[in-house]
């Protein structure tokens, strides 16, 4: 249980930085709808964000109903896709990045729009890679 609450608050960590809200929203939805009872009982004063109420279940780990506890690995497998997703876009874009869109900060689908707004001198390459993972 401890590596499956690791894994989430790693990659929720990574995932915040390079996701939509909208997938984000249904990760927290996915734990909120899960261990709703658990993070009522054990963790109605945490305050949420930055990973606080993870911390909390992750203290109450062998008091957690298996759903909760499903809840958790459901998450944390939709995250690890999620991060294996951006990483081979990242990948099989890189080259096309770092011609068009060297001078495009990070973030907020920054790049993606950078990408969209240069597709006629896009690569094959990484326009698939955006087609495969559902970005496109």
């Amino acid at each position: 249980m401890k590596r499956v609450f690791m894994a989430v608050i790693s990659v929720v960590a990574v995932l915040s930085m390079a996701s939509s809200a909208v997938a984000q929203q249904d990760l927290v939805e996915t734990v909120v709808n899960g261990c709703k009872g658990e993070m009522d009982k054990f963790c109605s004063q945490v305050t949420p964000g930055e990973g606080r109420m993870l911390a909390c279940l992750f203290a109450h780990g062998d008091k957690l109903s298996p759903k909760c506890e499903y809840a958790l690995y459901d998450a944390a497998v939709q995250l690890e896709r999620a991060v294996a997703a951006l990483g081979y876009v990242a990948n099989e874009c890189d080259a096309d990045l770092e011609k068009l869109c060297s001078s495009v900060a990070a973030g907020e689908g920054r790049l993606l729009k950078c990408l969209e707004k240069n597709d006629k001198k896009v690569s094959k390459r990484c326009k698939n890679a955006l087609k495969e993972v559902g970005l496109r």
